[in-house]
């Protein structure tokens, strides 16, 4: 039985845009500021210019290979199998913690009708993460009557959810925005350069929309849509999110949030809670809309995250790197029933063990580096694979290498200890599954991506943003630029296995 391919241009452009504007366009542009300033919608810009990078190589091999969790088998394609369980598990480690984190958020929202679900200094108490629990098995009906039923679901609240978010932002624009906050307390970057980057892996946390495209590649109606819809995606949530960072570092009141001017370190601090309705707390009509927004907004994200988390688990039961039984289909409804059931019971505990987290913020910027990681395979699968490909990008070549440079950038900009805290996991989970499922081969074929991640755990250690703080951070970031496009990219190309082959869309049913 195959999938169905029941989604269209449209859905899969919602599903695009309204899954990635979400908790981060509420709380990264908060904690984004609190790095950068006002040099926070800068940040966002060139967030958006990365990924575009990074969403054409999706676009290219998408095109050609349209299977489902396609970004977590294209490396086996191109590199064997110990390569793509490791880059596997980093998808893996990435798509888990999005639904838990926009379940939190959910629960942050509701907080304003129930205080008691969140403790004095803003964390979760057990009943919130209980609440927290329930939010997250919610988003499974969404996902289980078939592709079709979500992809009508997602394009109408999604659609609903995109115009109350540009409706929030604007609002919070009409009714505190104050243009000093950009010029009179440090100026556009008063952390200079150096926040500016910091600031963006936060952005990169928002921007994960474009991933889910290819994951349901296999289900959308015409594949030749997927191109313009990951780049459409990337373009109009980029404008939204440029939109959210403006209303607020406009929207700034110190005296009313007690920040000395210009304190923007204090931000976090000042707004425990969702900036947004912390911001429209002086207008109530303001604030009404905020909490909606609060409320809606992550739980559709979240929805459409554990859906696209269930494809990645699929993909894998297709590659026997975990149970077969993950690449099981539902009789009737045609959808990973299995994988998806696990993701939503692993996602809920792991939704009750992180909500004791002090800040959601940390939970965002360590949970997506293994992401992040996983991102720097598909550059190099794309120049391997692209010899085989009816569809190509022109300058292909340039794309993968500027690709593969900012992925390595927003890995290394997320800082010590996101970065080794996110290899232990993928270690850990490599080392459980690649012994019980045989994942050990191709080895040879792995070695320049093993080395690329102690290089930039090592980087991370050493830089700016380490531990030891040896080399300043515009140092590092060239080293990490110029290493990764010198001597990464190209002994990830000349590693791929012999015999490259890609399936046809035919044999995918037969996996």
């Amino acid at each position: 039985m195959p999938l169905k391919k029941e989604l269209s241009y449209l859905d899969l452009l919602v599903l695009g845009i309204s899954g990635a504007v979400g908790t981060g366009a509420l709380f990264s542009t908060a904690g984004m500021a609190a790095e950068a300033g006002p040099a926070t919608v800068i940040a966002w810009i060139l967030g958006g210019i990365f990924y575009l990078f990074v969403g054409l190589t999706y676009s290219e091999i998408s095109m050609n290979i349209p299977e489902a969790g396609g970004p977590s088998r294209y490396s086996l394609y191109s590199h064997g199998m110990l390569t793509n369980l490791i880059n596997a598990m980093s998808d893996l480690v990435w798509y888990l913690f999005i639904p838990p984190i926009e379940a939190l958020a959910v629960v942050e929202g509701l907080t304003f009708f129930f205080p008691n679900l969140l403790t004095s200094s803003g964390t979760p108490t057990v009943l919130g993460g209980i609440v927290g629990v329930v939010l997250l098995l919610l988003f499974i009906p969404f996902n289980y009557f078939g592709v079709r039923a979500f992809g009508r679901s997602t394009t109408a609240f999604g659609s609903i959810k995109l115009v109350l978010y540009v409706a929030l932002a604007l609002g919070v624009m009409g009714v505190f925005f104050s243009a000093r906050n950009f010029v009179s307390y440090g100026g556009v970057a008063p952390f200079g350069l150096a926040g500016m980057f910091s600031a963006i892996p936060l952005a990169m946390f928002a921007f994960g929309g474009i991933r889910v495209i290819p994951d349901y590649a296999e289900e959308a109606k015409n594949k030749r849509k997927l191109s313009s819809a990951i780049i459409l995606t990337v373009i109009g949530q980029t404008l939204i999110y440029v939109l959210f960072a403006v209303a607020f570092i406009g929207g700034i009141n110190w005296s009313v949030h007690s920040l000395t001017p210009g304190n923007w370190t204090g931000i976090t601090t000042a707004l425990p809670g969702n900036p947004f309705v912390d911001l429209a707390k002086g207008n109530s009509a303001l604030l009404i809309l905020a909490i909606v927004v609060a409320i809606v907004g992550p739980f559709v994200t979240g929805y459409i995250y554990l859906g696209a988390g269930s494809r990645v688990l699929f993909a894998m039961g297709r590659t026997g790197i975990i149970s077969k039984l993950m690449k099981q289909l539902h009789s009737t409804y045609s959808i990973p029933a299995w994988a998806l059931l696990a993701f939503g019971i692993v996602g809920a505990i792991i939704t009750f063990l992180t909500s004791p987290i002090p800040t959601i913020y940390s939970l965002i910027s360590d949970a997506v580096v293994a992401g992040y990681l996983g991102f720097a395979v598909n550059p190099i699968a794309m120049t391997v694979l692209r010899k085989n490909f009816t569809y190509r990008l022109k300058g292909g070549r340039v794309i993968s290498i500027i690709a593969f440079i900012s992925a390595s950038l927003i890995a290394f900009w997320s800082g010590w200890p996101s970065v080794p805290y996110s290899v232990i996991i993928i270690a850990v989970a490599v080392a459980l599954f690649g012994s019980i499922y045989k994942g050990f081969r191709n080895v040879f074929n792995s070695l320049w991506y093993i080395a690329y991640i102690l290089f930039i755990t090592i980087m991370t250690y050493i830089g700016s943003d380490g531990a030891l703080s040896i080399i300043n951070f515009y140092q590092a970031t060239t080293l990490v630029a110029l290493i990764s496009a010198i001597l990464f990219f190209p002994w990830g190309v000349k590693s791929a296995i012999r015999d490259v082959k890609i399936p046809k869309e035919q044999e995918l049913e037969n996996l």
